[in-house]
């Protein structure tokens, strides 16, 4: 930090296993990496390619060695996953990790149906390949998952191989673990709470409101992912109670 302040929270240190940030890269060009490394480096954890966007986007693996030399893991959507799945070519997928040299995927059935045991598989299977990240919740918010199910799927996750839990709210942060308007689902936060470690989820939380939420309820060092890369120092000035969201927050 760039001066001394008392009363602000520690955090972890690099690489971290909580208090992780994970960006979103919607379609960054290498200069606009390049720009955003330079002030967030220190602040990134991780940084997701969103969805299916490697698929079309320009000079990838340029793109790739920039975060790599940054030593900023990527990985690429879990809706990539998703895209190859459905199609039957997990091999592919599986070579496709390689030739880009990921050490990280992210395994979730948020657009299609699949049977969880096998969504688990795919995880065990991953999981002697690279980190996986296994995403749970649904991107349609007409369907809604009881508080014990996401618990079930949770558990049976990590002992699939899951290193993090990321708990569903997409980009817009209106579905799965929000409201429609944005709202944390409170009851669902605190029925999971019971039984799965905060350490062990990333919960998206691209809108201000839910990253301040989460930091009042579980400290500075809580996951948080879906941050878009202009909100990465935002974020950090918030968990450190330097933003007036939470500015009194540890001097009580």
């Amino acid at each position: 930090m760039n001066f001394q302040l008392n009363n602000i929270p520690d955090r972890s240190d690099k690489p971290r296993e909580r208090g992780i940030t994970m960006v979103m890269d919607k379609g960054l060009s290498i200069r606009q990496v390049e720009d955003f490394l330079s002030v967030a480096e220190p602040h990134t954890d991780i940084v997701k390619l969103g969805w299916a966007t490697s698929y079309v986007t320009p000079n990838l693996e340029q793109k790739l060695a920039i975060y790599r030399e940054a030593k900023v893991p990527v990985y690429f959507g879990g809706t990539l996953f998703e895209a190859f799945a459905i199609r039957n070519q997990f091999d592919d997928y599986r070579r496709i990790l390689d030739q880009y040299k990921l050490e990280y995927a992210e395994v979730s059935d948020g657009s299609i149906d699949i049977p969880h045991e096998q969504k688990c598989e795919y995880i065990h299977q991953l999981s002697k390949q690279v980190t996986v990240i296994s995403e749970v919740g649904s991107k349609d918010e007409e369907k809604i998952i009881a508080p014990y199910r996401w618990i079930e799927l949770m558990e049976a996750e990590i002992q699939a191989g899951s290193w993090k839990l990321i708990a569903e709210a997409r980009e817009s942060g209106s579905v799965g673990i929000y409201r429609e308007s944005g709202e944390v689902r409170q009851g669902l936060i605190d029925e999971i709470l019971t039984q799965i470690p905060y350490e062990k989820i990333i919960f998206e939380a691209p809108q201000k409101a839910q990253q301040v939420w989460f930091i009042k309820l579980l400290g500075a060092n809580v996951n948080l992912g879906n941050i878009a890369p202009a909100e990465v120092i935002p974020l950090e000035t918030i968990r450190l109670g330097l933003r007036g969201d939470t500015f009194s927050h540890y001097l009580k």
